[in-house]
C-alpha cells in the first residue's frame, strides 16, 4: 500500500515558522546541512560503496541553500570526499564557502566556459544543486550565470553515467508554492532533501517531474509549522 503524501506547506509559512528559532540563535541551517550531508552520503554509499573519494560538484548560489550546500559539502569532505565548488554568484556565504574551502575545495571562477563546466559535471559522482531556494517564489526561473550552468551541464545529466543530482531544499528553478516550470532550464533531481516542511510545488505538476524522491529533513521547526498551518486554515 503506498505511503500517504506528506502534508505541505507554503515558502511563507516555513519561512515564518523559522523567525522564532533564528531569533533564539538555533542553529537551523546547521541542522539542513547534517540531513542534506547524511542523504547525499546514503547515496554515494549505494552508488559507490562509500564516500571517500567520491568527487562532489557543489552548485552554489548567493542565499541560505548555497550555504546549506557548502556546510553539507564540508561534512561530505571530512567523510573524505573530494570538493568542487561552482559558484552562480560572487556573493557567497562567506563562512560557509570558507568551511569548504578549509577542507580543500576547489572554488572555480563563475564565468568557466560551458564545455569546462560540462567536464566538472561529467567527473563529478554528486552533484549537489544549492543555487535557488524558497526565497525566489515570485519568479523561480533560472537567470543569468545560474542559468548557462545549468544549461551546460543538462546534456551530461541525460548521458550513459550521469552523475547523481540531490536538490537542496527544491530543485532550482521551480515554483515552489505553484509547482510551476517557468523555463525547462531545470536540473532534475535523483533526489530532493527539503527542510522542516515539504513545499507544495514539490508534489504538485509540472514540478514534481524534477524533483526525484522527496525527503522531508526535521530540523526541529515542525510543530510551529503545523501551528501556522492551522492558524491559516482556520
Amino acid at each position: 500500500m503506498p505511503n500517504n503524501p506528506p502534508q505541505t506547506y507554503t515558502a511563507a509559512q516555513v519561512r515564518e515558522a523559522e523567525v522564532p528559532f533564528l531569533e533564539r540563535g538555533v542553529p537551523l541551517m546547521q541542522r539542513a546541512a547534517q540531513a542534506l550531508a547524511h542523504e547525499a552520503g546514503v547515496l554515494l554509499e549505494a552508488r559507490r560503496g562509500g564516500v571517500a573519494g567520491a568527487r562532489v560538484l557543489v552548485l552554489a548560489g548567493s542565499g541560505n541553500n548555497g550555504a546549506d550546500a557548502l556546510y553539507a559539502a564540508e561534512r561530505l569532505a571530512h567523510r573524505g570526499a573530494l570538493l568542487c565548488v561552482l559558484p552562480t554568484s560572487e556573493h557567497l556565504h562567506r563562512e560557509a564557502l570558507e568551511a569548504a574551502l578549509a577542507q580543500g575545495a576547489d572554488l572555480r571562477p563563475t564565468d568557466e566556459p560551458a564545455e569546462v563546466i560540462a567536464g566538472l559535471a561529467a567527473a563529478a559522482d554528486l552533484i549537489l544543486d544549492g543555487i535557488l531556494g524558497t526565497g525566489t517564489s515570485v519568479a523561480p526561473a533560472l537567470r543569468g550565470t545560474a542559468r548557462s550552468v545549468v544549461a551546460a551541464i543538462l546534456p551530461v545529466r541525460s548521458g550513459e553515467q550521469p552523475p547523481l543530482v540531490v536538490a537542496v531544499d527544491l530543485p532550482s528553478g521551480i515554483g515552489v508554492d505553484d509547482g510551476s516550470v517557468p523555463d525547462p532550464t531545470v536540473l532534475p533531481a535523483d533526489l530532493t532533501v527539503t527542510f522542516g516542511g515539504c513545499k507544495a510545488g514539490l508534489l504538485t505538476h509540472p514540478a514534481s517531474g524534477y524533483a526525484g524522491r522527496v525527503v522531508v529533513a526535521d530540523i526541529g521547526i515542525g510543530a510551529e509549522l503545523e501551528r501556522i498551518r492551522r492558524r491559516d486554515l482556520a
